[in-house]
């Protein structure tokens, strides 16, 4: 399966998850790309893809950052939305700022693809073996799904 794996990371922390995520899809065998959006990764989105994993820390009241928005503007006015099935996200955050903001971008970034995936969240930079365990068994769990998506519709399947 070949993903594209991009994220906005603020201080560090949604960076380290990516990194884990992404170290564990490819000990499955799966191609990643990597890439931390900014101006000039946003434009540069058009490899094909069997999944795209989104990565955003919380702005302000829950809000997404500025540059994942770009990301997703550009991704809608160049290559094109993938079908929800296919986009997955996760977060990190801090509960201390309120429970309602919590992780707000990753939330509000699966509500507008319409993702079915579970939002992963973590509490602000990934700590220890149970936090390893919970991002590990989200990349497990999204690249399960994703996977039996490919070979339902074999026809849909567009390999890079």
């Amino acid at each position: 399966m070949h993903v594209l794996l991009a994220y906005a990371s603020l201080s560090g922390n949604t960076r380290e998850v990516a990194r884990i995520v992404t170290a564990r899809l490819r000990m499955h065998g799966h191609v990643v790309r990597c890439v931390e959006v900014d101006g000039a990764h946003a434009a540069d989105i058009g490899q094909p893809r069997d999944a795209l994993l989104l990565g955003c820390w919380t702005d302000n009241a829950g809000r997404t950052p500025a540059e994942m928005k770009q990301f997703v503007a550009t991704l809608h006015d160049g290559p094109g939305m993938p079908p929800a099935a296919r986009v997955a996200v996760f977060g990190t955050g801090e509960t201390q700022w309120g429970q309602e903001y919590y992780c707000g971008a990753a939330h509000r970034l699966a509500r507008f693809f319409g993702s079915p995936h579970p939002v992963l969240e973590i509490e602000q930079m990934p700590h220890g073996d149970a936090d390893t365990r919970t991002i590990h068994h989200w990349a497990d769990h999204v690249s399960a799904a994703i996977e039996a998506l490919r070979h339902a519709d074999p026809a849909r399947h567009h390999a890079g």
